[in-house]
């Protein structure tokens, strides 16, 4: 099996890309950040089950931007719980996190001999984040061919796989459940009680919730106000 670096943060998107990439014959090496956010039960959640949802390695890299600040994720500004304005990206928006996440991915990627990287990104059902988009895949793409020793070299030629792109929020719960996926493993909220509760109301859990409830079926994790 070849591997593939597969950026996983315990989500309900990464875990389904994940079981993705090991379905399409791929051995997952999963890449998860500590990166001082507010929603650090889903982490715990990836440390906890990266094996059982089928991860042959998993490596977190941890940093902190707090430090930098400028989204409601990396410090104490509010998380709205009233949706999201179309047209507008959403203080919840981390500056560059996806350019960040895919450039230590594709550095453990070369270091493992590796071409493939797997990213959860979404273009359907998302908050409107500008690093979700498919030109910006296709920008970064070009970009770790022009910039690595093994692409420069002709070792191999870098792709970043974004199966989850085109697809509704339904979608993805359906295929991942066609995978054998338990998303009781996951957690998407990003404004979680002390306790790990979602809180329901983010734009996070609404887009969540309206993906179960399109495949009809109950979310498995708890809420506020529903833990029994």
């Amino acid at each position: 099996m070849k591997k593939a670096v597969v950026l996983y943060s315990g989500g309900l998107d990464s875990t389904t890309c994940l079981a993705i990439a090991r379905a399409e014959g791929f051995a997952p090496c999963a890449m998860s950040f500590a990166y001082g956010q507010r929603h650090e039960v889903e982490l715990a959640k990836a440390k906890k089950y990266a094996p059982r949802v089928g991860a042959e390695e998993h490596l977190v890299v941890d940093f902190d931007l707090r430090r930098i600040g400028g989204s409601a994720l990396t410090s104490d500004q509010a998380v709205p719980k009233i949706g999201v304005e179309e047209g507008v990206i959403p203080v919840t928006y981390v500056p560059a996190r996806n350019t960040i996440f895919l450039s230590f991915a594709l550095g453990w990627a070369e270091v493992l001999g590796a071409f493939d990287i797997f990213i959860g990104v979404n273009a359907l059902d998302y908050s409107g984040y500008p690093d979700c988009r498919p030109e910006y895949i296709a920008a970064f793409e070009a970009m770790a061919n022009l910039a690595t020793k093994a692409a420069v070299e002709g070792q191999g030629h870098y792709r970043i796989h974004t199966p989850l792109i085109h697809l509704t929020k339904g979608e993805i719960i359906r295929r991942g459940l066609g995978l054998g996926i338990d998303y009781a493993l996951t957690h998407s909220c990003y404004d979680p009680t002390p306790a790990g509760l979602a809180c329901g109301e983010c734009d996070s859990c609404r887009l969540r919730l309206k993906g179960f409830a399109e495949v009809g079926l109950p979310d498995p994790v708890p809420y506020v106000g529903k833990e029994g």
